[in-house]
């Protein structure tokens, strides 16, 4: 018992730390703030909410019928690391050339649902990145990350006001590119592995 205690907390930072860089709160935090801008606060805590809602039943509705997909269309667990680290690394360098913001600011509650909980706090590079971990370390430290990884995010959208001024815009675009970065490199890591165990097999 103790011994799998151990191992999970041990692999915990392994599905912690790509579900953070896919999510990348640094560049989400500036859009979240110019969507709320204007709003009461009583209304911008309800935008928090549907976002995190949103976001957790989205992610966890993928999760469920993530292998049911695979089953059905004959797809390897390789097969789709070579895929989603493609997809992954194609986001990444949009993420590092994008040079502005290319949102406008709303005032409606609904973008609590989409845009903000639906693709910016769970898009194609969060679905992906959930897939794989679940296939290399199972559902119960995937789902355990991806909860932590959503408190994060509510932590940091409470805060956005402070922790923006902490940083300052160019602090902010700086780590953007940062977690960028690392999500191609993961990309390139998944791109390999699945390479690796298809030649392997062969």
């Amino acid at each position: 018992m103790m011994t799998s205690v151990l191992t999970f907390v041990r692999n915990l930072p392994n599905t912690f730390i790509p579900i953070f860089v896919a999510v990348d709160i640094f560049a989400l935090l500036p859009l979240f703030m110019a969507y709320t801008a204007g709003l009461p606060q009583k209304k911008t805590e309800r935008v928090i909410r549907l976002s995190i809602l949103t976001a957790l039943l989205v992610s966890s509705g993928f999760l469920a019928v993530g292998e049911a997909i695979f089953t059905l269309l004959g797809i390897t667990v390789d097969d789709f690391k070579i895929a989603g680290g493609l997809l992954l690394l194609v986001i990444a360098i949009l993420e590092v050339v994008r040079s502005e913001e290319r949102r406008g600011r709303v005032t409606d509650e609904g973008v609590g649902v989409v845009p903000i909980g639906v693709p910016l706090i769970v898009g194609p590079a969060v679905l992906t990145t959930l897939l794989v971990l679940m296939e290399h370390y199972g559902v119960g430290l995937t789902v355990t990350a991806l909860l932590l990884n959503l408190l994060v995010v509510w932590i940091f959208f409470k805060n956005s006001a402070l922790i923006t001024r902490r940083l300052g815009k160019n602090g902010m675009m700086a780590l953007s590119k940062l977690m960028a970065i690392l999500l191609a490199s993961i990309a390139v890591m998944m791109i390999r592995i699945g390479i690796e165990n298809t030649v392997r097999l062969r």
